[in-house]
């Protein structure tokens, strides 16, 4: 199986709910092509769907640092650091989202964090 293959099969493997078999898939890539943006923000997926959070956290502050107009790796971060009960370090993460692309899911979960903290 060829690079962009495995890549194809671990994009399919996530849709599945496989997470753990994405990144069985993703590993050789990210040894080899560590630094591609799109392999990382798969990568940052599979770990969010896999609960591995501290994972996703580095590989989405990774993004973030190289792309910090990357709307999806910054609400992919407000989302995982909501995860963590770290909600205060979430909400900036999803306002930015939020306020950078208008998309639904962005906006309630803006709401969401904010009535968690209020109440």
């Amino acid at each position: 199986m060829n690079e962009i293959e495995r890549y194809r099969f671990a994009e399919r493997l996530l849709g599945m709910k496989d997470p753990l078999g994405a990144l069985m898939m993703l590993e050789p890539l990210l040894e080899e092509h560590g630094d591609d943006h799109g392999l990382q923000e798969l990568a940052a997926r599979a770990y969010y769907h896999s609960a591995q959070l501290g994972r996703a956290r580095e590989a989405l502050t990774a993004l973030l640092e190289r792309d910090p107009s990357d709307h999806y790796a910054r609400f992919l971060l407000g989302r995982t650091l909501e995860r963590s009960s770290l909600l205060t370090e979430a909400l900036p993460q999803l306002r930015m989202a939020a306020a950078m692309h208008a998309d639904p899911d962005y906006a309630e979960s803006v709401g969401r964090v904010e009535r968690k903290l209020a109440g």
